[in-house]
């Protein structure tokens, strides 16, 4: 496997609960993932854990891996580090997209901090 794979294949080992929307193809192109619906997308889930990994092992945008580092520290696990990283590179992306600007990466590598420092 490459090592995009392999990345890969070790996040969907990390959520078991995706097994069955991983496990027909088809089923998983028909699915759809409405918030109403109060199912999480599986395939977005992933993505942003595949995303977080390569900004954090590149470091890009400058910072993300110290605030990550740090943010893992304080919790005592880089997945749940993941989980919380998410939710910032969510609020970054919804934002640029409601103000028709590009991602804000410093608000990003901030909203990381400020939950790696928080009590």
């Amino acid at each position: 496997m490459t090592p995009l794979e392999t990345m890969a294949a070790d996040w969907i080992e990390s959520h078991p609960e995706y097994a069955a929307d991983l496990a027909d193809a088809e089923q998983a192109r028909a699915a759809v993932y409405a918030p109403e619906a109060g199912r999480e997308n599986p395939f977005l889930h992933l993505s942003m854990h595949l995303s977080i990994s390569e900004q954090v092992s590149i470091d890009q945008p400058r910072g993300i891996r110290q605030a990550f580092e740090l943010l893992a520290a304080r919790l005592g696990s880089m997945h749940a580090a993941q989980h919380e990283a998410m939710e910032c590179l969510g609020r970054m992306l919804w934002e640029a997209q409601r103000s028709g600007r590009p991602p804000d990466g410093e608000a990003y590598i901030d909203c990381v901090r400020r939950r790696a420092t928080r009590a």
